[in-house]
């Protein structure tokens, strides 16, 4: 699996930013079949930092309607990773 498979877009809301300024942790939205793993090393050839680990968790698909027509959006993968003491984070969320 290519690195930009695994890694599909960062997640950038008040929750993601409080957490990456006290924590260090980045929020990413990834591919359902990528494990902890790949999305490890997808992070570290992407960003050049070192990661300390890795949460995952699914995020259930809402169920979405229009007049009489009842559809459901695509449940999706989401990654916490946590850089390791030390490291910097990446220039394009520094002001996010």
């Amino acid at each position: 699996m290519k690195i930009t498979d695994v890694i599909r877009r960062p997640v950038i809301t008040e929750k993601t930013t409080v957490i990456r300024e006290e924590d260090r942790t980045i929020v990413f939205q990834v591919a359902k079949d990528a494990n902890k793993i790949d999305i490890r090393r997808a992070v570290e050839q992407l960003l050049g930092s070192k990661v300390a680990s890795v949460r995952t968790s699914i995020a259930h698909g809402k169920m979405k309607r229009q007049g009489k027509y009842v559809g459901r959006r695509s449940d999706w993968k989401k990654a916490y990773v946590k850089l390791r003491e030390g490291e910097k984070l990446p220039e394009f969320l520094q002001g996010a």
